[in-house]
């Protein structure tokens, strides 16, 4: 049902899941599952029931697809594959009668027999619905949402566990599974306590009060002051893998301190027991990683300074200090601008007049004054605060007195293209699309004088293209989208104009 109504990214990749209808059944919590039966994960013991769990799992899976296929029909890849596909069946069968009996209970290990007896025995006479039922995925993510202390074959990262959040921050997972271990192998509620409180404080086993030293290896975790040597997670993998369809996506974790040549063992080693794939993880082999386990050692390290978060003085204006006053006119509001210029020509404070004095209006604009101008005093740049309130839109707005900004948004988009043009270099406006009528008058004749200098003939028309195409410039990054086509508009005097459907913000 899940292979018939799923989506794929292929055409192709659908069309072989359909036919094949592979399955990937897996499992999780093995580790936690061995530490809470008192079995270590590294251990021969451990290792057998990890065999016999998974051979259940995937022995039941395709006993259920061989009954599915008595129903439906097997896949239509099996024809093709039977003899080859039963081969293997028979193969997983045997390696059942690898597990050492004395290890698992009786009944673990009849059921495992008897799933592939059965699977095998169903599928001689119906085929299989499914060419693959299982593989062991990661889980790290629906591990946690399922309150698993390990994912998929792991065994437990560490005691106690600090994973970083993506938005900040960290959350810690103590591990739920140490009480349950600590009452299977004989203590009793107080000296479960008193070991637990101190696996909280060290994260580690290590002299904890009560603990028998044969049962440390019960607690030893992939990281940690005691990690599981990295041949262990191989070895378990190995474990697994014989009765497994597919592979084992594990991490092998190994120390910081690996070397090339362990590494390259590792790899041969895992060869030699027939596992399908293998992924290593060096410790703190990145900047950044999500888990982790051990608490920094800073006694080897100098102690760092403190981080201290520098913040910009406040640049205060001499008493006497040269100013420019401007009046102004938007639509049917009057008003004043006072530029206060430091004796270096820099922009330090501003006084904005508006409306009548007790107004709303002129109140909002006295409180926006100061706010400006203490920033200004403190170091931002007037380049930022144009770039951010330039094509503010509001009443009053509309025609302006002023030559150089014929139109205006607003009164904040007025006195703000108004300081840009007295305190900004040419440069700095060009990026804003902001120019005074000079700028654009000679603009505009020197353009004409590039076109009566051209004499040369018109050359062939050149088809345009169907879809609209936005024109980059350096003077539209504040510019509108155009109400018509979407495309961003660019400056045409006090207004803006589409170039590519020809449309204007209507005052042209």
């Amino acid at each position: 049902i899940v292979v018939g109504e799923s989506d794929y990214p292929t055409d192709k990749i659908g069309e072989n899941a359909r036919a094949f209808r592979q399955l990937g059944l897996g499992y999780a919590n093995l580790g936690a599952l061995l530490m809470a039966r008192g079995l270590p994960y590294d251990s021969d013991q451990g290792r057998a029931w990890a065999g016999a769990i998974t051979a259940i799992m995937t022995g039941w899976a395709y006993r259920t697809s061989a009954r599915i296929a008595e129903v439906t029909g097997p896949f239509a890849g099996y024809a093709s594959n039977a003899d080859a596909m039963l081969r293997v069946m028979r193969k997983h069968r045997a390696a059942a009668d690898q597990i050492d009996a004395e290890l698992v209970p009786e009944g673990m290990l009849s059921a495992a027999k008897q799933s592939w007896d059965e699977a095998i025995a169903l599928g001689e006479q119906h085929g299989y619905r499914n060419a693959q039922a299982s593989v062991l995925a990661p889980t790290g993510t629906i591990g946690l949402m399922m309150d698993c202390d390990t994912t998929g074959i792991e065994p437990e990262l560490a005691l106690v566990k600090t994973k970083k959040l993506v938005g900040g921050g960290t959350m810690q997972f103590v591990n739920q599974t140490v009480p349950r271990a600590l009452a299977k192998l004989g203590y009793d509620a107080v000296q479960t306590d008193d070991i637990v409180a101190y696996i909280a404080e060290h994260n580690s086993v290590a002299d904890a009060p009560h603990l028998k030293t044969e049962h440390y290896p019960v607690f030893h975790t992939a990281m940690g002051e005691q990690p599981i040597h990295y041949m262990g997670h191989v070895r378990m993998m190995a474990a697994a893998q014989p009765y497994i369809s597919g592979a084992i996506s594990k991490t092998v974790n190994m120390p910081e301190e690996a070397t090339v040549e362990e590494v390259e063992e590792l790899f041969v080693e895992s060869w030699r027991l027939g596992l399908k794939a293998v992924a290593i993880y060096r410790d703190n082999c990145k900047v950044a990683q999500p888990l982790s386990a051990d608490k920094r050692k800073t006694a080897e390290a100098p102690e760092a300074e403190p981080a201290v978060l520098a913040w910009s003085a406040k640049k205060r204006l001499p008493q006497s200090r040269p100013a420019l006053t401007t009046s102004f006119r938007v639509g049917d509001a009057e008003g004043y601008v006072t530029a206060g210029s430091y004796p270096d020509n820099g922009l330090g404070e501003i006084f904005l007049k508006a409306s009548k004095q007790g107004s709303t209006l002129s109140g909002i604009m006295d409180a926006f004054s100061i706010a400006v101008s203490v920033g200004l005093q403190y170091g931002v740049p007037l380049e930022d605060y144009a770039s951010k309130f330039i094509n503010m839109k509001f009443e009053p707005s509309g025609m302006t007195n002023d030559p150089d900004i014929r139109f205006a948004s607003s009164i904040v988009d007025y006195v703000f293209r108004r300081l840009a043009l007295d305190h900004l270099t040419w440069e700095q406006r060009e990026a804003l699309g902001i120019r005074s009528i000079q700028e654009r008058t000679e603009e505009a004749e020197g353009k004409i004088a590039e076109l009566d200098a051209d004499t040369a003939p018109a050359p062939a028309p050149v088809a345009q293209p169907t879809e609209p195409v936005e024109r980059p410039t350096a003077r539209v990054l504040d510019a509108p989208l155009c109400y018509q086509c979407g495309s961003k508009m660019q400056p045409a005097g006090s207004c803006y104009v589409c170039g590519t459907c020809g449309s204007t913000s209507g005052c042209s």
